[in-house]
């Protein structure tokens, strides 16, 4: 006869979130609209007034959160000549995760000369998180793309600090077919004291990456200039076709400043959520 800590813990591993979001966007008259969408369990999208001739959306995870367990897969497609600008309603909070990890999988193609924002607000890991992310995007040769990701190791803001948990972020980009940059970034174990490593985060509770395509030596000389107001280490280059900023700083705050200085420099509108 099972007890009755069996019974509660096996309900509970049942109770995992769910959530998918799958839809398409296209341009019709130089104006992007909305096509087929599909929603399912706790993840749904919202597209505010249009703004000019691009769309806006806004994810929300109706879940309040994720915990261990959980999976949420998005997958989206901007057709020619598209412009979609994407964000989410808050910071994604990442709870303790006593069991599996959480499996959060987002899928992005990007037709010819269409542009793609993809700006969430951060995520914030608690201790003792788990969490697997994985990224597959794909775009034309003439396609555009902005990808910017902050994670924040703990809430700073409480002056709590994530030190036990598992982070893997997977990113993979085709350009025009072919794969022009992959990353694996694995921490676990005892994250904390890998974060107060000088090689590594050098005490540092929020890391973030832009990802700017197309990307070149002007764009990073122009991010460059505006050196002397970030408040964070922040570390640009360009290859490929594309240019990268990484990001690490003591908060969530700081990091987030940096980020808009950089993302100012690229020309990029910034979502309304990011200014309120």
């Amino acid at each position: 006869m099972r007890s009755d800590v069996s019974v509660t813990s096996g309900v509970f591993e049942a109770n995992r979130a769910r959530g998918a979001v799958r839809f398409d966007v296209h341009a019709c008259d130089g104006v992007t609209r909305r096509g087929v969408l599909h929603e399912s369990g706790s993840l749904r999208v919202r597209f505010p007034s249009p703004e000019g001739e691009g769309l806006s959306g806004v994810f929300v995870n109706t879940a309040g959160g994720v915990a261990g367990g959980d999976s949420f897969e998005i997958d989206i497609a901007g057709g020619e000549r598209s412009r979609l600008t994407l964000t989410t309603a808050a910071a994604e909070k990442v709870y303790r995760a006593p069991g599996a990890a959480a499996q959060l999988n987002i899928s992005l193609k990007i037709a010819a000369g269409a542009h793609l924002g993809w700006l969430p607000q951060e995520t914030i890991l608690f201790d003792r998180a788990r969490v697997h992310r994985r990224f597959d995007i794909e775009l034309d040769e003439t396609a555009s793309l902005l990808l910017c990701e902050i994670v924040v190791f703990g809430r700073t803001a409480m002056g709590e600090r994530m030190e036990q948990g598992e982070f893997v972020d997977r990113w993979r980009l085709r350009r025009g077919g072919r794969l022009v940059f992959a990353e694996t970034v694995r921490l676990d174990g005892n994250i904390g004291a890998r974060l107060g490593r000088s090689a590594v985060a050098k005490g540092g509770a929020a890391i973030g990456t832009a990802l700017i395509v197309p990307g070149d030596e002007a764009l990073v000389e122009r991010i460059r200039e505006a050196a002397d107001s970030f408040s964070g280490e922040v570390g640009i280059s360009a290859w490929n076709g594309f240019a990268m900023a990484r990001f690490c700083a003591q908060d969530a705050a700081r990091l987030r400043a940096d980020m808009m200085a950089v993302l100012a420099r690229t020309g990029a509108a910034l979502p309304r959520l990011w200014l309120n």
